[in-house]
C-alpha cells in the first residue's frame, strides 16, 4: 500500500516544483540591454549601462567607389578611433549610416581590435554599403559594446542567461 501512495502524490511534487521554480530553466534569465544614444562621439558602455572608460568616435566620413568593387558606385568609407580600448580584447560598436532625420541607411559593427594605433589610440577605416548614398547625412556609432554575448538561456540552460546586448542596428532604425 504505501508504495502505490508514494506514485500517487509524485505528479503533486512535480507540481510544487513547477510552481516553486525550481522547474526544468535552472533559475537560467536573460536580460537584454537597452540600446544606448547614437553619436559621432560615444562612451563605450558594458550591457549594464555601464561605460568601460573607452570613448569611440567617427574621424571623418565620404562617398566614394570601393576600390576594389568601384562598379557598385559610392559607399561610405569611414575612418573610426577608439581611445583607451586594449587592442587584443577591446570592445566593438555599431556604426550606421544615416540620413538627415537620423535613420540607419545600413550599419555594422567594428572592432577595436581591428583598429591599430599607439598607447591605446586604436584608428581605423571601413565601408558601409548603402542603397542611397546621397541620402546619407553622416556616420553615427552606438555606445553599446557588442564584442560579446554570452549563450542564452535556450542554448544552454546550465551555464547560459545573463545581460546581452541589444540587437544590432539595422536599415530602417530611428536612432
Amino acid at each position: 500500500m504505501f508504495p502505490a501512495r508514494v506514485l500517487a502524490s509524485a505528479p503533486l511534487a512535480l507540481v510544487i516544483l513547477a510552481l516553486s521554480g525550481c522547474s526544468s530553466h535552472w533559475g537560467c534569465t536573460d536580460t537584454t540591454a537597452e540600446r544606448g544614444e547614437a553619436g559621432v562621439r560615444v562612451q563605450v558602455e558594458d550591457t549594464s549601462g555601464r561605460p568601460l572608460g573607452i570613448t569611440a568616435e567617427v574621424v571623418d566620413w565620404r562617398l566614394e567607389p570601393h576600390p576594389q568593387v568601384p562598379s557598385e558606385g559610392d559607399q561610405v568609407h569611414f575612418h573610426y578611433r577608439f581611445d583607451g580600448a586594449d587592442e587584443m580584447s577591446g570592445p566593438a560598436v555599431d556604426a550606421c549610416a544615416v540620413d538627415k532625420e537620423r535613420v540607419a541607411l545600413g550599419c555594422q559593427t567594428v572592432y577595436s581590435s581591428e583598429a591599430f594605433g599607439p598607447d591605446g589610440d586604436l584608428t581605423g577605416d571601413d565601408w558601409l554599403a548603402v542603397e542611397f548614398p546621397e541620402q546619407v547625412a553622416g556616420v553615427l556609432l552606438l555606445p553599446n559594446d557588442q564584442s560579446y554575448d554570452g549563450r542564452t538561456c535556450e542554448q544552454d540552460i546550465k551555464d547560459g542567461g545573463g545581460p546581452h546586448p541589444p540587437e544590432p542596428a539595422g536599415m530602417g532604425d530611428q536612432l
